[in-house]
Order: structure tokens, then sequence, then C-alpha cells
């Protein structure tokens, strides 16, 4: 896996002993801009990476360079309530998709705080959670990263129209299949790097 910009920005700021605030009065951007680009899900322009490699006392050039790698291994994340269901999906999740790294939740929080600091690409989202939705969750997902892939499984069709209102990239009924999971990595608005279906 190649090196991603956030993690070496993150470095670099914390080895100068410098929080996400400092760093961003200096640069005069917000905290969250610094936070963004930290996941991974944004990336500074050149004259602003220029800035920052000033600031941070390190070379621009390997600082272009780390911006311009990808991350090829694509970071997919599924959340469902039900742990036997969340465990059946993650086998079928590996079977689609043998090169990416993909973590279970039956918490939304704990999913919400993954995506706040890790770049996922890729979200399948229950959409019934108890007191708390998953078309809820897939916008503050898309606050987080806007070109993340959201998904979203459902036992119940009435939810359909509204997952489509979202942002998401597609829906599917339970229980999850390899096929159907193919059919929807073929659609996605943000095709993964990697990873795809197996041979």
């Amino acid at each position: 896996m190649s090196t991603q910009f956030g993690e070496s920005l993150k470095k670099l700021r914390t080895d100068k002993s410098l929080s996400q605030t400092e760093l961003a009065d200096r640069l005069f951007v917000d905290r969250s801009t610094i936070a963004r680009w930290e996941t991974g899900s944004r990336i500074p322009d050149a004259s602003m990476i220029i800035k920052i490699a000033k600031i941070l006392g390190t070379d621009v050039g390997t600082l272009m360079t780390v911006a311009a790698e990808k991350n090829e291994t694509p970071r997919v994340i599924l959340l469902d309530d039900e742990k036997i269901i969340m465990q059946g999906s993650i086998a079928i999740l590996k079977e689609t998709l043998p090169k990416a790294e993909i973590i279970g939740f039956t918490v939304p929080s704990e999913a919400l705080s993954y995506a706040e600091e890790n770049k996922v690409d890729l979200a399948f989202l229950d959409i019934k959670m108890g007191r708390i939705s998953g078309l809820d969750v897939c916008k503050e997902l898309l606050d987080f990263n806007p070109k993340m892939n959201v998904i979203f499984l459902t036992a119940y069709t009435d939810y359909s129209l509204d997952a489509w209102g979202t942002g998401a990239s597609g829906f599917m009924l339970k229980p999850l299949t390899a096929e159907g999971v193919r059919e929807q990595l073929a659609k996605l608005r943000y095709p993964l790097i990697t990873g795809g279906q197996t041979e």
C-alpha cells in the first residue's frame, strides 16, 4: 500500500507539536480542512502544499510526490446493528472485494468516528437501526468525504425512495449476495481503484 498524503501530513504536524487548529491558523483555513486533508478525503492544491511544506519544515518535492500517490487498497465499512447479518455480509464482501480492507460496525457512532479519522471509499449501511437511521448516517459520512460511495442495505423496499435522495450510489435488499454486490460495484459513482471482483 502506498503512503497516503493524510498520514504523512499528520505525522509531520505532530512531529512539530502542532494541533490541527494551530496549523489551520497558520494556513488561514478552517480546522475541518486540516482534518479532511489528514483523513485523505481532500488533497490541498499545489500552492497550499508549498505553504504546508514551509511551515512543517519539509521538502516541497517530497510532499508533492506523496500527495500524488494513490492508496491501492480500498477501505470498506459495513454498518448493521444485527451481529449475525453483519458476519454473513462481511464474508460476502471479502469474497467480492478480495483486495479491500473491510471493517464491520454494529454501532453507528463507532462507524462515524472511524470514517472521520480514516478515508473510506465504500460504505454499506443498514437503513433501519433502532433510533438512528442509516439515512442520517449517510449524510454525516458524505460530510466527511463527499466522494465516498454509499450503498444502502434493507429488508424494506419502502425506504428506496428516501435512499435515493441522500446522494448514495446504490440500494440493495437483504440478504447481501455476491452477485448483488458485483452489480452494485459496477454502478459506483466513484469506482474503486482496485479490489474488484474475483476472477
